[in-house]
């Protein structure tokens, strides 16, 4: 099933990517679940990759080279690390972990209120979805984007969510839109912040 390949505002993916990363990195990360995704949803397959997703972009020559390069090189990727059934890249796992360092580093700053009430606000809903968790490690920073994606797989399957998981989200939400923030001012030398 690709779902992800029919978005009606779709663009290059690998433009996307890059765009992403720069301005939000919490988008980033999930797009890059997305495209890990997509991969195996096309059983690693470049032909089927190529004839449902590549096609569709009406650019020239030399860029469709380029994202035909990215796409086989994270195949390559995903086979190497071992990630054809589950998991993610090693690079996708580094920047989450970098995250919530970050993350952890604001809450105990003290001088990041906002931070603070946004995680008040959406620690409860962490915690439960911790102990739903098949993975009890996970961190706070992962538990959001997991709670985020997985809402996002439900709605492209058109799936009843109930309230209490559309508010408990939405805490997530707004937690990583901030983080996400203040993490792109960090990396801009705007934020001064010892993690």
């Amino acid at each position: 099933m690709i779902y992800f390949a029919n978005h009606p505002n779709i663009k290059l993916r690998m433009i996307i990517a890059k765009e992403k990363k720069t301005s939000n990195i919490a988008e980033y990360i999930l797009y890059m679940w997305q495209i890990e995704d997509l991969i195996r949803a096309c059983n690693f397959n470049f032909e089927i990759i190529d004839k449902k997703v590549l096609t569709q972009f009406k650019q020239p020559d030399n860029v469709l080279i380029e994202i035909k390069n990215w796409y086989a090189g994270l195949i390559h990727m995903m086979v190497e690390e071992g990630i054809k059934e589950k998991g993610h890249f090693q690079f996708i796992d580094n920047i989450v972990a970098d995250l919530n360092k970050f993350h952890s580093a604001l809450l105990m700053s003290g001088k990041h209120n906002k931070y603070q009430q946004l995680y008040l606000q959406a620690a409860d809903n962490i915690n439960a979805f911790k102990q739903k968790s098949n993975d009890k490690k996970f961190n706070d920073i992962e538990i959001c984007l997991n709670g985020l994606y997985a809402l996002l797989i439900l709605r492209l399957r058109k799936e009843k969510i109930s309230d209490g998981t559309n508010s408990a989200v939405s805490t997530f939400s707004k937690l990583l839109a901030y983080l996400s923030q203040q993490y792109k001012k960090f990396e801009e030398g705007e934020l001064e912040l010892v993690y």
